[in-house]
């Protein structure tokens, strides 16, 4: 029964709240608001990813120390004793793009392998590449610790910069992977030529990244706009500010000039900025989409 007043239906109070239509969804808070069924999501991601191992989750130490050992190892070959602290600056660049890159694939997929609980359930949508982030957050752990472990063995000297330059890299590459991840997760869902075009990305991505070479050999051979806008990429930004914090600390005073960029953590604060807005695009443009994904299944 609805009481009527003037010519104004009124529903009449619920005893347990005002009713809220089934599909509404709350985007990026509700997700957080829900953080038991978050926490579920990550647990079952992690379960299936290492599912059958006789390791388990020891393979999120594993892989990334092969690949820093094989980088090491090439690099080392190539560049020889020319770039001073090498483990460092590759590692900690390794870092960011494992995140970032983690982000994009795994991402892109988070929906489309989670479509039987989009067609079964009403949760928010936003679930499942935020979920997808917070598994490759729990793969940082791993790999800051044996970056901490590396810092110590070489005499590493962390000023109080160096402190905000490493949160402030964390939060570009978690900002910026969020938003990606929203993005290219909706679009997967009707081309699935996404996840394939994302692999193609995360093997370009690895070589326009100053990781296996400094930034000062960019510097040297680009000017004007064009080093601007390669420096001012968000993920060359983040990647710089954590070698700010690890790698750079490592070096003796006349190592470190020419390998920064003037104005590094200036530039981190524009760009987390944006990623704050990029976001805030992202999940719009996910949430006009998302009524439409149980029919692409």
């Amino acid at each position: 029964m609805t009481a009527t007043v003037g010519r104004v239906d009124v529903e009449p109070d619920h005893p347990h709240g005002p009713l809220v239509h089934p599909g509404a969804q709350g985007g990026l808070l509700e997700v957080f608001r829900r953080r038991y069924l978050l926490k579920l999501i990550v647990k079952k991601e992690l379960k299936v990813r290492y599912q059958g191992g006789l390791v388990g989750l020891a393979w999120s130490y594993v892989k990334p120390a092969v690949r820093f050992v094989m980088y090491f190892w090439v690099i080392g070959l190539l560049l020889g004793n020319r770039l001073p602290g090498r483990a460092l600056h590759i590692f900690s660049a390794q870092i960011m793009l494992t995140f970032f890159t983690d982000a994009l694939t795994n991402g892109s997929r988070s929906v489309v392998k989670n479509s039987s609980l989009v067609r079964k359930i009403n949760l928010p949508r936003e679930m499942f590449p935020i979920a997808s982030l917070a598994v490759s957050a729990y793969h940082l752990l791993p790999m800051y610790l044996m970056l901490l472990i590396g810092c110590f063995l070489a005499n590493w000297s962390p000023d109080p910069h160096a402190a905000i330059a490493a949160a402030l890299a964390l939060a570009i590459i978690f900002t910026w992977g969020t938003a990606v991840a929203l993005v290219f997760s909706a679009w997967n869902v009707f081309y699935r030529d996404v996840q394939n075009f994302t692999d193609v990305i995360q093997t370009v991505i690895m070589w326009m990244v100053p990781m296996i070479y400094p930034w000062s050999i960019v510097a040297d051979r680009l000017h004007g706009v064009v080093i601007e806008i390669y420096t001012n990429n968000p993920l060359t930004l983040a990647i710089l500010l954590n070698q700010r914090a690890f790698w750079l600390t490592s070096l003796s005073p006349d190592q470190r000039v020419g390998t920064m960029p003037a104005h590094l953590i200036e530039r981190g604060v524009v760009a987390l900025v944006i990623g704050f807005v990029f976001v805030w695009l992202a999940q719009r443009y996910f949430s006009r989409l998302e009524g439409r994904f149980a029919e692409a299944f």
